[in-house]
């Protein structure tokens, strides 16, 4: 079970060819991430606030497998597949219907504020294994 974001195509997204130009499919996996925290409950302003915590792209391996254009709808998938002390892995596929059109895998670090690696707060990490045990649940039905 992964979480579902949609999103439009819209013609700034795109280059002169008219297709999605690369780097905005790594807008619309950010955004995909941020509405699936959200979806979990983690309000990252209050996280950073409050404990003084952030998440940041460690890593990212994509795949760009087929072009987006104008106007398309399209699906941003965040499935959690592994998770750290201080670090997420998450696979992040965008879809326009039934096509799959981009395939990312990203690595997420919790980070202090002398931006080095801290572990996951535990209310975070509570979301994040419940989330997971969902997953896990979904996948065996």
């Amino acid at each position: 079970m992964a979480h579902r974001f949609e999103l439009r195509v819209y013609y700034e997204d795109t280059d002169l060819a008219g297709i999605v130009y690369y780097a905005n499919y790594l807008r619309f996996i950010e955004r995909g991430r941020s509405e699936w925290v959200r979806a979990l409950g983690v309000d990252q302003a209050r996280l950073r606030a409050e404990q003084g915590v952030v998440f940041a792209v460690r890593r990212l391996e994509a795949d760009y497998l087929r072009p987006a254009v104008f106007d398309d709808v399209l699906v941003v998938e965040t499935a959690l597949v592994e998770l750290g002390g201080a670090r997420i892995v998450l696979d992040q596929v965008v879809w326009r219907g039934q096509e799959r059109l981009f395939a990312a895998r990203v690595v997420l670090v919790c980070v202090g504020a002398g931006l080095g690696a801290v572990r996951i707060p535990a209310g975070v990490r509570g979301l994040l294994e419940g989330w997971l045990v969902t997953q896990g649940e979904a996948g065996t039905g």
